[in-house]
C-alpha cells in the first residue's frame, strides 16, 4: 500500500526514525525536563510541541527549503547557531533558576512547555539534516502522489514520535516523582541538565 503511493520501504523508514529519535539531543531532553518540571501533562505538551515541530519541518521539506538549506551552507550555518544559541539559553535558565518549594505550587505552563518543544525541535540542526537528506531517500518518483505521499509518511512519522516520546514520558514521571523526595538531588538534576544543554549548543555551533 506505502509502495504504490511512492514511499520506497516503510518498515525501513520506521526504523530509521527509531533509530534517529533515540539519539541522544535537545528534543529527548526537552520532553524529559518538562515532564520533570511539571509532570505528565508538561511533557506531553513539549512532545506534541515537538511534534508540530516536525510537521513544519516536513512542511518545509515538501515546498523545497530543504534543498534552498543543503544549496546555501551559510544559511545552514546561521541555523546552526540560532539552535545553539537557544539550546544555550535554556541551559542558562535551568542553571540560574530557584528550586521550587513543591510540586503543588507549580503552576499550569503548558504553553510554554509546548512552546519550547516546538522550538527546540525548529531550530535543531539535526533535525534539519534529517528531513534534508534522508528523508527523501523513501521516495519513489515514480510512483510518487505529492501530497499524499508527504501525509503517508508524515503520518508514519508522527506516529513513531508519540509512541518513543509516550515513553520518555512515563519514564521521565517515575523519575521526578523519586527526585521530588530529595531537593538537593532535584536541584543537581537541574543544574547537570543546563550544562548538558550548553554543551550541546556549543557542540552545535562547533560542528
Amino acid at each position: 500500500m506505502f509502495h504504490a503511493i511512492g514511499i520506497t520501504d516503510v518498515r525501513q523508514l520506521i526504523i530509521a526514525t527509531m533509530v534517529f529519535l533515540m539519539l541522544p539531543g535537545p528534543g529527548t531532553f526537552c520532553v524529559l525536563t518538562s515532564t520533570g518540571k511539571h509532570g505528565m501533562r508538561g511533557g506531553f505538551a513539549a512532545l506534541a510541541g515537538l511534534m508540530v515541530g516536525d510537521v513544519a519541518l516536513m512542511f518545509l521539506a515538501a515546498i523545497g527549503v530543504a534543498a534552498l538549506l543543503q544549496a546555501n551552507s551559510l544559511l545552514f550555518k546561521g541555523m546552526q547557531y540560532l539552535g545553539a544559541a537557544y539550546l544555550a539559553y535554556l541551559g542558562v535558565k535551568l542553571l540560574i533558576a530557584k528550586q521550587e518549594q513543591g510540586a503543588a505550587v507549580v503552576p499550569f505552563s503548558n504553553v510554554a512547555d509546548f512552546r519550547r518543544g516546538f522550538l527546540v525541535t525548529l531550530v535543531n540542526p539535526k533535525a534539519i539534516v534529517f528531513y534534508m537528506a534522508f528523508f527523501p531517500l523513501f521516495i519513489d518518483p515514480a510512483t510518487h502522489r505529492g501530497t499524499m505521499t508527504f501525509v503517508a509518511m508524515g503520518m508514519v512519522i508522527s506516529s513513531c514520535t508519540l509512541f518513543y516520546g509516550s515513553l520518555l514520558v512515563l519514564v521521565g514521571n517515575v523519575a521526578a516523582r523519586k527526585l521530588s523526595h530529595n531537593r538537593r538531588i532535584a536541584a543537581y538534576a537541574s543544574k547537570a541538565a543546563g550544562i548538558f544543554l550548553i554543551g550541546f549548543g556549543i557542540k552545535l555551533s562547533t560542528n
